[in-house]
């Protein structure tokens, strides 16, 4: 009792704040019923103002007399109709009234759809303001047909006469038709221009097919113009909420497309060289001092170098494709119309949903706001002073089985925030495209090595990371949830902000269906051995050698660095720029490189610990030189990725999993058990995690992209990597006789008799150390008498029988 008695006060407090807040808006229903009356309206409207035109003189005697109902109307609305058409036409604005039939039937249509009714502003202003403009217009011919103009219209023309004159009047008139054109149509010279330059491109284009066929070296590319649109960010379904809604966090994402530069700023190093004063004359007293100058090969070089930026300039590595241009936001595709719907039903609901059940369990709100985002809407409430957070984790799943929906996460508390959050995943989820995300400003303006563009935050905000400081990625999450998307994503954002001489992919695709349409981007983009034929692996047998490979490019270009005495490829790629090292010497501008596996866990069972050894290597030491590893799998476990991999693997992508066990594998945490899939995921990097909707990126759209890539000017060939020589067949076959070990013949004996070379076999039969075994049998090797070393089978005996031992020993002798 004592427990009602407290919560009158307050539920009386609550409901007064309510009466006395609340403003007066319509409901769903009373709009409908008042839309449905304006749309009959203006179609009873066209039928009055329609039959005026033909039987307007006929009706004109009859209007006057509207009580006497003997009085016959040939307007098809009768009497009122007359009344109406004689009203607004005749008396009103002429012939220009017909666009209220417009404005009444596109009011009652958004009042019926639950369309936001702020456009309407724009458009009755606009329409009102041509009404009167036509109207004027059509005074001029008021004394042979007054119908057009109207009485208003003629008025006005009279008046406007009287005072400036008739060519006066025709500059106003001409002058607002301008005022129309240039704020309401958004035509201006520079759009004119614009619009004749894209033809004249266009015509240019198709005559130069030909000669692009026949002449690969000369391109006459098209220049694609982003049309500028209005976007509506927030569509208000229904009014009337009771708690705020985070509008701040729903910011338009493309405001002026056609503003958006995709060609990335080059902004020029400028360095300032002052080499140290050297007085001429140094007056020496009685102390004894040594002046310390500058090695006189250093001051040689340095001014080399200051001569050389004077002359030349700083070094650009695009200059072998200076005519490279990016792609064009055009080649992608806006799969949304860019805004958030908000379904203010759906929030009241949930809000009411889940005040409710945690009242059940006795814990009280204090406030609750709610942001929307596109697949998912984050709830943070503040609970009442006492109550413990622990509990409110703990009914995670009733919560869930009162809102009745899939993949409800709890963060309690909410990092930065004394708020806990409930994520509830949309009823009607948007879909977040590419075009989006890579025409937002935060990515085009981004001032990062390696700009990745994963998708928008579930406030609405473009999230965009640096690869180069992740420093690797690790992808992870069941099949079908979109890692190959997000793989796609991550490529397609490289390829927007980096030149072909900045970047280079090395692309491995187990699957050899994801990654193939990169092919056409191999001159430009890709890396790969000297003697592989295509630059995207898809056979696991030739990833060793690969990986091995970036190992001995890992290697030269520490050598490189330390030899110019930088400890990062920034700082390299930054002094190679301003010339002070010499590529005679072997330096050269260094391409970043980044390593992308599709299926990790399929190339650990087929090649296992030759595939961990070099990947381990690079994921410790490479990022460093800009050696970067973006690795996807299904379920990271210790035998795929083992923990000397997963530790230098902190920047972490999970999408939706089956289990919690699974999630905790992939983030150390759980969370991703209770994704809704379809490109929700979960990103870390070691600290907070964040959930992100994954930007979606079509098929089509990556061929487009590569196809405009690949069709202009490229290198000579791929970028090629160091060649790798494997151990096994760094045996020396010419070794000496005379360097032999004393149990070689015996070692020999036992290897034929047995018909198994293995150096297992030897450290039985002879009692030796492995070492030594080992020895014996590349000595065995380098003889040929067995063959060369088969991963985990036993090598082949070349020789078959004792007979034949001997016969070999002895021609030995005799040479």
């Amino acid at each position: 009792m004592a427990k009602t008695t407290k919560k009158e006060p307050l539920d009386k407090k609550n409901n007064s704040k309510t009466e006395v807040n609340k403003p007066l808006q319509l409901t769903k229903q009373h709009k409908i019923v008042l839309g449905c009356l304006l749309v009959l309206f203006s179609i009873a409207l066209l039928l009055a103002f329609v039959s005026f035109y033909i039987y307007g003189q006929q009706d004109q005697s009859a209007v006057a007399e509207l009580t006497d109902r003997s009085e016959v109307v040939r307007n098809w609305l009768g009497k009122f109709g007359a009344f109406l058409a004689d009203l607004i036409v005749y008396k009103g604005f002429g012939l220009a009234a017909f666009l209220f039939v417009r404005l009444f039937f596109l009011t009652g249509m958004y009042m019926v759809l639950g369309l936001p009714l702020k456009k309407l502003k724009n458009i009755w202003f606009w329409d009102l303001f041509v009404i009167i403009i036509l109207s004027v217009l059509f005074g001029f011919f008021a004394t042979s047909v007054p119908e057009l103009g109207g009485t208003i219209g003629y008025e006005l023309n009279s008046f406007s006469q009287d005072y400036i004159g008739k060519t006066g009047t025709l500059l106003i008139l001409f002058f607002g038709l301008i005022i129309y054109v240039i704020f309401k149509l958004k035509i201006s010279p520079e759009n004119i221009q614009s619009f004749f330059d894209s033809t004249k491109k266009e015509i240019k284009a198709e005559l130069a097919t030909n000669a692009i066929s026949n002449n690969k070296n000369n391109y006459n590319l098209e220049e694609f113009a982003v049309v500028e649109e209005e976007l509506d960010e927030i569509h208000l379904k229904t009014n009337g909420s009771q708690f705020e809604i985070n509008k701040e966090a729903l910011k338009p994402t493309i405001n002026n497309s056609s503003e958006i530069n995709l060609d990335p700023i080059a902004k020029p190093l400028t360095m300032v060289v002052t080499p140290p004063p050297f007085p001429e004359n140094i007056s020496t007293h009685k102390e004894e001092f040594v002046i310390e100058t500058a090695p006189e090969e250093d001051i040689i070089e340095e001014n080399l170098a200051s001569r050389l930026v004077a002359d030349f300039g700083l070094f650009d590595p695009t200059l072998d494709l200076s005519n490279y241009k990016f792609p064009t936001i055009d080649l992608l595709k806006e799969y949304s119309t860019g805004g958030i719907t908000i379904n203010q039903e759906e929030l009241e609901e949930n809000k009411n949903r889940i005040v409710d059940t945690l009242r059940n369990y006795k814990i009280e709100i204090a406030q609750i706001k709610a942001t929307v985002g596109p697949s998912v809407t984050l709830y943070e409430i503040v609970p009442e002073a006492g109550i413990r957070i622990s509990k409110i984790k703990s009914l995670e799943d009733d919560i869930a089985l009162s809102l009745s929906a899939l993949g409800i996460r709890i963060i309690a508390p909410i990092p930065g925030k004394g708020t806990i959050g409930i994520e509830v995943p949309n009823k009607n989820p948007t879909m977040v495209s590419m075009k989006s995300v890579i025409g937002s400003a935060k990515f085009q303006e981004a001032e990062m090595e390696l700009p990745i563009a994963l998708g928008k935050t579930i406030s609405n905000e473009t999230f965009v990371v640096d690869l180069a400081k992740m420093p690797h990625l690790l992808m992870a999450g069941a099949t079908g949830q979109g890692k190959s998307v997000g793989l796609n994503a991550v490529l397609t954002s490289l390829l927007y902000k980096k030149h072909p001489a900045e970047v280079k992919f090395v692309l491995v695709d187990p699957k050899k269906v994801e990654l193939t349409l990169f092919n056409k981007i191999e001159r430009h983009y890709l890396a790969k051995l000297p003697d592989m034929d295509d630059a995207i692996i898809t056979d696991n047998a030739k990833v060793v050698n690969t990986l091995n490979s970036l190992c001995v490019e890992m290697d030269n270009r520490y050598s490189l660095l330390k030899d110019a005495m930088v400890r990062n490829i920034k700082e390299y790629n930054d002094k190679f720029k301003a010339r002070k090292l010499n590529p005679e010497n072997g330096h050269r501008f260094l391409p970043y490189i980044v390593l992308v596996v599709d299926e990790f866990a399929d190339l650990i069972m087929t090649a296992g610990k030759e595939v961990e050894v070099p990947i381990a290597r690079l994921a410790q030491l490479a990022r460093a030189i800009g050696i970067h590893l973006i690795i996807a799998t299904q379920r990271p476990s210790v035998n795929v990725i083992t923990g000397l991999i997963k530790a230098n693997f902190p920047a972490r992508i999970a999408f939706r999993v089956t289990s919690k066990i699974d999630s905790r594998t992939i983030l150390d945490t759980q969370g991703a058990d209770q994704l809704i899939g379809r490109g929700d995921m979960l990103y870390t990097n070691g600290n907070d995690v964040v959930r992100v909707q994954c930007a979606f990126i079509d098929t089509p759209e990556v061929e487009k992209i590569t196809e405009f890539i690949g069709s202009q000017k490229a290198y000579a060939t791929a970028y090629l990597l160091p060649e790798f020589v494997g151990e096994e067949s760094g045996i020396n076959l010419d070794m000496d006789i005379s360097d032999r070990d004393t149990l070689f013949r015996e070692a020999a004996e036992i290897i034929v008799n047995a018909q198994q070379g293995s150096a297992s076999l030897l450290q039985r039969k002879l009692k030796l150390g492995y070492n030594r075994a080992g020895r014996l049998i590349d000595q065995l090797e380098a003889a040929g008498i067995v063959g060369p070393f088969e991963g985990s089978k036993a090598r082949s005996v070349n020789i078959l029988d004792m007979s034949s031992l001997d016969q070999f020993f002895n021609n030995e002798q005799n040479n």
